[in-house]
């Protein structure tokens, strides 16, 4: 029998799917991030499942465990505590390994953060990047930030309340003040949604609400490339001659024009002859 991808919830429950519950309903054993959450959605739903722990600390030791039981026969129902498993959530290790070895697997369509968001921004949909949680230290993420500056493609990003304000701050200054949208506490009863540039929120963001989880959606690099790179080129040339630090300039530069810092301090280094020291 197949690992069957169960989205739940995100925040309203009646959000879960008539597949999804049948999928529960059948499953003989339900692999969940936290046993005690959907325990209670398990609950709500009038349904007694085994259930087995499998979140990102200990979802590569899970693998053979429930490996064993899809070959066996029976029927393993995967969720994570709310949306979709495998979409910044556990559950792609799990899913990967029953597809490298040939097992019958089946994902449901259902709850998930980033398309309702995404709709509320009112931004550019036929093409998107969602690049998720921005992970690691403030350097690994500045260097994920870098690498998706130059795409014309919206991105997506989640965001953790204890994080947003700095996280916001950083976008800005790698991606330069782009139009954005937050979008908190999706489907739930407080959910909202604000507007603005990645420089803005820290003044137009209340503290009150900085609650819950964020899906931040940031316009994708729309800048003319040749009569813009010309200019900041130049303006930052100027700058650099009048005794301006790279510091200075790759800040000024970057608000002016809406470019990554990073960008502008590589061509003060092309031009200063630094690029290799």
């Amino acid at each position: 029998m197949p690992l069957i991808v169960v989205p739940t919830p995100i925040g309203n429950l009646e959000d879960m799917t008539l597949r999804g519950i049948k999928a529960l309903q059948e499953a003989d054993i339900v692999a969940c991030e936290d046993t005690r959450h959907t325990l209670r959605l398990l609950n709500h739903l009038g349904l007694n499942k085994q259930l087995i722990s499998c979140h990102e600390h200990n979802e590569t030791e899970r693998v053979e465990t429930l490996i064993k039981r899809i070959k066996s026969g029976e029927t393993v129902a995967l969720v994570s505590d709310a949306g979709t498993p495998g979409l910044s959530d556990p559950g792609s290790v799990i899913i990967r390994a029953v597809l490298e070895r040939g097992l019958p697997i089946d994902v449901l369509p259902g709850a998930n953060a980033l398309l309702p968001a995404l709709l509320l921004s009112g931004m550019e949909m036929d093409s998107f990047l969602f690049v998720g949680f921005l992970k690691g230290k403030t350097k690994d993420k500045r260097l994920k930030l870098s690498e998706v500056a130059e795409i014309k493609e919206t991105l997506v990003f989640y965001v953790s309340p204890h994080k947003i304000l700095k996280e916001l701050a950083l976008m800005g200054e790698v991606l330069g003040d782009r139009k954005a949208t937050l979008v908190k506490e999706i489907s739930k009863i407080h959910q909202e949604t604000f507007k603005g540039t990645l420089h803005s929120f820290d003044k137009i963001l209340p503290e009150e609400k900085i609650r819950g989880e964020f899906v931040c959606i940031v316009e994708g690099n729309t800048q003319e490339e040749v009569e813009d790179e010309n200019s900041w080129k130049l303006e930052a040339e100027t700058m650099l001659k009048r005794g301006d630090s790279t510091k200075d300039i790759a800040n000024s530069i970057a608000m002016k024009y809406s470019i990554p810092r990073n960008r502008v301090k590589r061509h003060i280094l092309e031009v200063s002859g630094e690029e290799d020291n």
